[in-house]
């Protein structure tokens, strides 16, 4: 056996101790995606909603327990690539008129699309329409399924 063989053998080894050292303990995954930055077309006004404006998201996920904790393999965790094609595509295929609608629609999509077990979804205004000086304004929106 050469020192190849001998590092995947102890790296085999040491995880396998790794995971029987956790026994008993309950794993929990948060996905967190920060600073998602979209353009629009949300707001009250007609004019806004034609004109468009920058959204930012950030978005927590609640996974639960998740296999790729053992597995180390995207296909049994949550994508977060993929959640953040689904709040694209969401928000740019209508128009909403409020932040609370477009957060609340985006956080169904994702539990019913990822089996998530609750979403909080946070919608920024960077460059709010409005005439005094705000550095933003946000919505933000927290959905959990029954137990």
């Amino acid at each position: 056996m050469d020192d190849a063989d001998d590092h995947e053998e102890l790296d085999a080894e040491s995880e396998s101790d790794e995971l029987e050292s956790h026994g008993g303990m309950q794993t929990v995954v948060t996905i967190e995606i920060s600073g998602l930055s979209l353009f629009t077309h949300v707001g009250v006004s007609a004019a806004e909603r034609e004109v468009g404006q920058r959204l930012l998201f950030d978005i927590r996920i609640d996974v639960g327990e998740s296999d790729a904790t053992e597995t180390d393999r995207v296909e049994d965790t949550i994508d977060y690539a993929e959640v953040c094609q689904l709040v694209a595509l969401v928000s740019q295929q209508r128009n909403y008129k409020t932040l609370e609608r477009l957060c609340t629609v985006v956080a169904d999509r994702i539990i019913e699309d990822f089996g998530a077990d609750a979403v909080w979804v946070k919608a920024a205004k960077p460059e709010p329409p409005i005439a005094l000086p705000v550095e933003e304004v946000s919505v933000e929106v927290w959905r959990e399924l029954p137990e």
